[in-house]
């Protein structure tokens, strides 16, 4: 009697002690998948837990992961027809300088009125001391008018830079 209680305390105790070693294994197969914000939406498993929270990533409990293949192009189609359209779709280089020149025209025209409303809005804002207005007894009001008036006029500059940079690749 004793040694078949011996035989089974022995396979309980082996069973136990493999248990134990199979549950870190099994853990290290079972890798956490991240869903991370972007676009497109991406799912990953190489991603440390550091990497993934600095990311913005969510991880994924017990939900099925299924990959779908794309398709691929068929080789040479693709490129053949590419090729046909490049020709078809050329434009003639008078009607494209008039095309380019109508683009400076456009710009140098919105260049001109944003200049207009920079120079407007610097002379309300008069170095940073514009007059109040009567519904500004709070002074708070006032303040928030003056940073609300240096926010405009740093966007309407960076708006002139940036039409500045496209009349110059026009050039």
């Amino acid at each position: 009697m004793r040694s078949h209680r011996t035989t089974t305390r022995c396979a309980l105790a082996v069973a136990a002690v493999a248990t134990l070693i199979a549950l870190p294994a099994r853990a290290a197969e079972e890798k956490t998948v991240y869903r991370c914000p972007g676009n497109p939406v991406l799912y990953t498993d190489t991603l440390s837990a550091k990497e993934a929270r600095d990311k913005g990533c969510k991880t994924l409990e017990g939900a099925p992961i299924t990959v779908v293949q794309g398709l691929r192009p068929a080789k040479g189609s693709s490129s053949s027809a590419a090729a046909g359209k490049s020709g078809e779709n050329r434009v003639d280089p008078n009607e494209q300088r008039a095309r380019d020149s109508d683009a400076r025209r456009i710009l140098e025209a919105e260049l001109k009125k944003e200049e207009d409303q920079l120079a407007e809005l610097q002379k309300a804002y008069n170095n940073g001391e514009p007059e109040r207005q009567g519904d500004e007894k709070n002074y708070q009001k006032y303040v928030d008018r003056v940073a609300e008036m240096k926010a405009n006029i740093l966007r309407k500059e960076s708006d002139i830079a940036a039409l500045r940079r496209e009349l110059a690749k026009l050039q």
